[in-house]
């Protein structure tokens, strides 16, 4: 077997699989601190019981998003070992600061505010799990910023057969970071936001701690609208950033060969012939793909073929067409994705204005499975962006083929492939478990003046859901 394959199925698919953990954290972060903000503030017990039932998740979620973000370093030096001599210099960067800055400030205040219950100051406290949110926004804004340097190099210098760093500011003023990173962070507040709908509404749906369970759908309800809606304008400026940067991937996640009429028309589904570089069958929306790539509703869209004849006398020979149908699909469903999310929401918001969310039995069903939407809405969004940069690891700079470590056999990559999957396994299995267990056992039941008079870790969430 190829080498080359095996490391890219590797590496996608620990991403993948870690790429569950991370949005899902951000998500339950922001929410805690917005469920615990409220009761600093209204005094309501039930605002109490809320931040630490879903605390529960979070910490479960986080332990085990931890070391699936080991395993996925790890991959640089072992498979990509000439990608990482190369960037090493600008890549290495921010990934360290996401380490010593981010990452120790979540660990630091997560374990303030797990032990500092009912010992720091009430505001102090609070402010503990607001500073564990802010900072696993500022991973997430620190590997976005080492993975936008693959889209949009900049900030850096040819030396050596290396590109070294020589403006750190225009790492951080990166245009892809600007329009990628919201994106990212609002598909993780919707994340965590339909993980506690789905939940609740199981809750409710059984007549289990219906007043607690309501509002904590009410709150996610209305993050998960918000969030949904960002994702819509985000991705937007992500279209538009693309016609200047990546017009490739453009053009391929619209499955185009020849370039459009002008004004262009977004096509929702096609039958696409890559080896006779052709579509057929096309459904279109008019004027759409227009004005998502300029803002307007006129200006074409330039065609692969096109690109690919421009990209030969810039780049050299080669084909410089991304796998078109993963790109296009891809597109697709996390366009898809993002537009139920909005449309669930705002059905949720509405039969809880109405007060009808307790009798609308078949919402609260559906709700359930789609706990599992913004997961396939990042996950695909993650797969459209990665594959449609094709056939480069650094847009314009190095190839993929050109990235993979030279001594490392297919053997040894098929081995490490399967150990780190049979590790994801294990804890995949893990944590579904132990939030089904939760789940089932339901909110704790102590009081305020219970948890005052014991151990924050003996009431703490881990070790009962441990229990």
């Amino acid at each position: 077997m190829d080498p080359l394959i095996l490391a890219r199925i590797q590496f996608a698919s620990t991403t993948l699989f870690h790429f569950i953990f991370v949005p899902l954290s951000i998500g339950l972060a922001l929410l805690i601190a917005i469920m615990q903000t409220m009761y600093v503030i209204k005094k309501e017990e039930v605002y109490l019981k809320m931040t630490k039932f879903w605390s529960i998740f979070f910490l479960i979620n986080f332990a085990v998003g931890v070391v699936t973000g080991i395993f996925q370093e790890f991959q640089f030096g072992m498979n990509w070992s000439t990608y990482s001599r190369f960037v090493g210099d600008i890549f290495g960067a921010p990934l360290a600061l996401e380490a010593l800055l981010a990452f120790f400030m979540e660990s630091t205040f997560i374990g303030l505010w797990v032990f500092g219950w009912n010992r720091l100051p009430e505001k102090i406290h609070l402010t503990c799990i607001w500073l564990v949110s802010i900072g696993t926004m500022l991973s997430a804004f620190w590997i976005m910023a080492a993975n936008s340097f693959m889209h949009n190099p900049v900030g850096y210098v040819l030396q050596n057969g290396r590109a070294e760093m020589n403006d750190f500011v225009a790492l951080l003023t990166n245009e892809k970071l600007w329009v990628a990173f919201p994106h990212t962070v609002l598909g993780s507040f919707a994340t965590g936001a339909f993980f506690i709908i789905g939940v609740s509404a199981w809750n409710i749906y059984r007549k289990r701690d219906i007043d607690l369970f309501k509002r904590s759908m009410n709150v996610s309800l209305v993050i998960g609208l918000i969030a949904g809606l960002g994702i819509a304008f985000s991705g937007h400026s992500q279209a538009t950033y693309l016609m200047h940067a990546q017009p490739m991937k453009m053009a391929a996640a619209e499955g185009l060969w020849e370039d459009s009429e002008d004004p262009a028309a977004w096509t929702l589904v096609t039958n696409i012939d890559v080896k006779n570089r052709e579509s057929s069958g096309r459904i279109d929306i008019p004027y759409l793909l227009s004005y998502l790539a300029y803002g307007k509703f006129e200006g074409k869209v330039e065609g692969m073929n096109t690109l690919q004849e421009k990209y030969v006398l810039k780049y050299g020979d080669g084909n410089y067409v991304p796998p078109v149908k993963t790109t296009f699909w891809s597109f697709r469903i996390m366009a898809g994705t993002g537009g139920a999310l909005i449309l669930l929401s705002a059905i949720g918001l509405f039969l809880s204005y109405r007060k009808k969310i307790e009798q609308s039995s078949k919402y609260l069903k559906l709700m359930v499975p789609a706990i599992f939407l913004p997961f396939i809405g990042n996950s695909f969004g993650w797969i459209m962006s990665e594959i449609g940069r094709q056939p480069w690891v650094v847009n314009g700079l190095m190839k993929t083929a050109d990235a993979v470590s030279p001594n490392v056999s297919a053997g040894k990559v098929l081995f490490s492939l399967i150990t780190f999957s049979t590790i994801y396994l294990i804890l995949g299995t893990a944590m579904v478990f132990l939030f089904i267990r939760v789940i089932k056992q339901g909110p704790h039941e102590k009081t305020k003046e219970d948890i005052s008079t014991s151990d924050p870790f003996e009431t703490g969430e881990l070790q009962y859901a441990a229990k």
